[in-house]
């Protein structure tokens, strides 16, 4: 064990959110770093993920994952080192890929542990090859079938999954047009990611720039915002469109529908009269076992730089749940990890 490893430092879940998220509905906790017993190993955290659908584990309603546990540190993603090991599969040292969530450190029977190697950048599992890349490549190839000449249109375009599935769309040959949230992000997508344009959603007039922007309607609209992205979208959609579901941040903390009228009718005829397909899906539920072709296809495009990344790397684990705050309002820039040791 090193020598600064005094305490294991966790966030804990303390409260289920009554709508945004705020810090009361964590608790920060010192304990004693754990001991482990044969077969198992103590895993450090490096990197710590921050994505959009753990803001839906903090509740207890019905859904495809169980929520996270009050007075338990709060679930996520994470690259570790194993700090000690009485487990076979693993040593000392080993970078690897695990569930460990919002803490230091975590003991592990392996469990759900993915060795990582030799990586130049380990928290690159967390983002272009992993989860979100992993959803990007899914949801567009899979559901979205893309094809050349065609308007490919996606929502948090500067995100990790949202300018994966634009650079994706770019190398199939479509015309990809992005949304993101203020003038920087729409320059970063037009001038490093080679979008052919980039709305800002929160211009005035955010629907009639996109209509202007799709003059040939949208063919594939890559869903993970819902919202007024999604009301803009939708009478854009053109004969036989398709829309992977794959995330509704903008209403992932709201406890009501929405005020107005129930457009719901409206929205079945057009899916019927313009027989356009969506579909929801769920990357590990749906896909899983077609990781390894996913990182066979993404790797070499990541490694020659056809596919860039950006990540928001915050440091220190303290910060986490600001930083899992601002992520959720669209306040980062690429993929949010925590640096946490």
């Amino acid at each position: 064990m090193s020598q600064h490893a005094v305490s294991n430092q966790a966030w804990l879940l303390a409260s289920r959110p009554e709508g945004e998220p705020v810090k009361e509905n964590f608790r920060l906790v010192e304990q004693p770093v754990p001991e482990i017993k044969e077969g198992e190993m103590l895993l450090r955290t490096v990197w710590l993920s921050l994505d959009p659908y753990m803001r839906g584990r903090m509740d207890d309603g019905k859904s495809y994952a169980p929520p996270a546990e009050l007075d338990q540190p709060m679930v996520g993603g994470t690259v570790c080192q194993v700090e000690a090991s009485k487990h076979s599969d693993f040593k000392a040292g080993d970078w690897v890929l695990a569930q460990s969530g919002w803490q230091t450190y975590a003991v592990s029977d392996g469990e759900g542990v993915a060795k990582l190697g030799e990586l130049a950048h380990p928290s690159w599992a967390l983002g272009i090859l992993g989860m979100p890349g992993f959803t990007a490549y899914m949801g567009l190839m899979d559901i979205g079938q893309p094809k050349a000449g065609e308007t490919l249109v996606v929502a948090a375009a500067t995100g990790p999954v949202g300018a994966t599935v634009g650079q994706l769309g770019k190398l199939k040959g479509c015309r990809v047009v992005g949304v993101a949230g203020g003038e920087e992000k729409c320059r970063y997508a037009i001038e490093k990611l080679g979008f052919s344009a980039c709305i800002n959603h929160h211009s005035d007039d955010f629907a009639d720039q996109l209509a202007a922007a799709c003059p040939d309607g949208i063919d594939i609209y890559y869903e993970n915002v819902g919202g007024k992205v999604f009301d803009a979208v939708f009478p854009l959609l053109n004969t036989a469109a398709r829309v992977p579901v794959c995330g509704l941040v903008s209403g992932y903390s709201s406890r009501d529908l929405p005020p107005g009228p129930d457009r719901t009718p409206l929205i079945m005829a057009g899916i019927l009269k313009r027989r356009i397909r969506m579909q929801g899906f769920i990357i590990f539920q749906d896909y899983g076992d077609r990781y390894p072709e996913f990182l066979k296809a993404m790797t070499p495009l990541v490694e020659q730089e056809k596919v860039h990344y950006r990540e928001h790397v915050i440091e220190g684990l303290e910060n986490a749940p600001q930083a899992f705050f601002d992520m959720l309002n669209g306040k980062n820039f690429g993929k949010t990890v925590v640096k946490v040791s």
